[in-house]
């Protein structure tokens, strides 16, 4: 296809009501320097693999919370040169077009960057600085599939419920911000176990700590709520319908007994695992134990039985119905992130793949090596082939 017979095609279409249309990087994975300007439509990079094609869905879902598709440390974001273990700072800028206008985002990361010689995500919005990365979930919504979780549900538990976390954040912001707070009480905590500090220390901690688990869970069976009749409302979807829910104490707790109850046993609980969790070093009870459960809905069995192709297609369903939710507090369309998404479909389900994320109106990156499986979306996305550093039109 011609640049600018693709360019008319893709200017015909409805434009994502939320779109990156600009992503800079600098010394991020393979890249030294981008500069790279799109259309507020879907963006399509195929190339050989080990191209870069990943590196770009990943400096986008570093505009997120948390530690991004490949949830690895920072340092390792930064390119690194063949016999040079030198750290460098990196650093990625996006233009978000939003209905009101542009914003701009920034994330980078500078080696020994703050007085105690650690290191954290630097986070801007409009050249303002941002104290809690959390407050990224409020300016953009990135929801990503990577081939890595293709073995989501046969895999560890923790995989499983980092997943469910993130899709309610994507559709709930405060999600992340409940989420972090758990995390530092529980830090907190156990630090504080473990040093032997005075009995009324720790029942004040535990006391918080049950307050923000409480928090977690009822976000999260709310979450699944949510997800749940979004699916309901997709029954014309190509991709099979899940039953979902979370296996946790706390959360099968509100399920029985008021929240103030439940906070109270939990502390209760917490208090009485002191020794424990001072010899063991971690937290034997909590939130952060919780599985996510997942059954497909027509063949009813639990996902770990279904076929490898079965499973790709529920994750689909997931992902399609979370980012077909509204958000309160964060912008009205989620960006899709689709590394590899159409390796295990057929024809068919990729023709129906893509007239979802279409009936949708959101902005999707998806990458891929073969440009020939991504044909039915051609005239609906912009194609850019990925090869030597460099991303080009097609």
């Amino acid at each position: 296809m011609s640049a600018g017979g693709q360019m008319v095609q893709v200017a015909a279409q409805v434009k994502a009501r939320v779109a990156v249309t600009r992503l800079m990087l600098t010394n991020f994975r393979s890249y030294g320097m981008l500069d790279l300007k799109v259309e507020a439509q879907h963006v399509v990079l195929t190339g050989p693999n080990g191209a870069g094609k990943t590196n770009v869905l990943e400096a986008l879902s570093m505009l997120a919370p948390g530690r991004g598709l490949r949830s690895v440390k920072l340092n390792d974001l930064a390119r690194h040169l063949p016999g040079d273990e030198t750290h460098r700072p990196w650093a990625v800028s996006a233009t978000l077009t939003v209905p009101a206008g542009e914003t701009q985002l920034g994330v980078g990361y500078m080696p020994g960057g703050d007085s105690a010689g650690t290191t954290k995500r630097a986070v801007r919005v409009d050249g303002v600085t941002l104290s809690n990365p959390a407050q990224l979930a409020e300016r953009i919504r990135l929801i990503w599939l990577t081939p890595a979780m293709d073995r989501l549900f046969i895999d560890g538990v923790s995989e499983r419920r980092r997943f469910l976390d993130r899709l309610i954040a994507s559709f709930d912001p405060a999600h992340a911000r409940r989420w972090g707070a758990y995390e530092i009480a529980m830090r907190e905590r156990l630090s504080a176990v473990r040093s032997g500090a005075q009995a009324a220390w720790l029942t004040a901690l535990e006391r918080t700590m049950a307050e923000h688990a409480v928090s977690v869970a009822a976000s999260r069976l709310a979450g699944v709520q949510s997800l749940m009749r979004a699916m309901d409302e997709q029954r014309a979807s190509a991709f099979p319908r899940a039953i979902i829910a979370v296996a946790g104490d706390i959360e099968g707790s509100l399920l029985r007994s008021p929240a103030v109850e439940v906070e109270d046993e939990f502390a209760a609980t917490l208090g009485r695992s002191r020794s424990i969790d001072a010899d063991s070093g971690r937290t034997s009870v909590g939130p952060h134990l919780t599985d996510f459960v997942v059954r497909h809905h027509e063949k009813g069995r639990e996902a770990q039985a279904s076929s490898t192709g079965e499973q790709k297609a529920l994750l689909i369903r997931l992902i399609l119905a979370s980012a077909a939710l509204p958000a309160p507090g964060a912008p009205e369309a989620p960006v899709l992130l689709l590394d590899e998404i159409v390796a295990h479909l057929d024809e068919t389900r990729r023709r129906a793949l893509f007239d979802e994320i279409e009936a949708l109106k959101i902005q999707t990156w998806m990458t891929g090596t073969d440009v020939s499986a991504f044909a039915a979306f051609d005239g609906r996305a912009q194609f850019r082939r990925v090869a030597d550093g460099q991303i080009r039109p097609l």
